[in-house]
């Protein structure tokens, strides 16, 4: 798994990137009541807002972490937003994408480095 500085966590599936956030991102966020996902067939660019979350302390977005094209989303997350909570790095995944430069995921932290990042 990868990480980035905006406590998002990427997993490379069989050519597919699985797109989450953090446990951390959790805390602090807390209680996760609504969750906008993208679009299947969307393409998007890195840096671009993709997922607006919203918790009971704010509302956040999330930046898509690469470039390439949405194939699935988290439909669970509809009904249960706080499957996010539950399970950051399992089932509260939001999207994954068929990167159209898999290279860009080499920039992002492994998960010591994210550990030192988070302190």
């Amino acid at each position: 798994m990868k990480y980035t500085e905006e406590h998002e966590w990427l997993r490379l599936e069989d050519a597919i990137v699985v797109v989450g956030i953090t446990e951390h991102a959790t805390t602090q966020l807390g209680d996760i009541v609504f969750v906008e996902l993208p679009d299947v067939g969307t393409t998007v660019v890195k840096d671009e807002e993709i997922v607006v979350i919203e918790s009971v302390k704010a509302a956040s977005d999330i930046m898509a972490p690469i470039d390439g094209e949405i194939v699935e989303v988290n439909e669970a997350l509809n009904d249960n937003p706080s499957q996010v909570n539950e399970d950051a790095i399992g089932a509260g995944w939001f999207f994954k994408i068929k990167p159209s430069d898999p290279s860009q995921m080499d920039g992002y932290m492994d998960e010591a480095a994210y550990n030192a990042f988070i302190g």
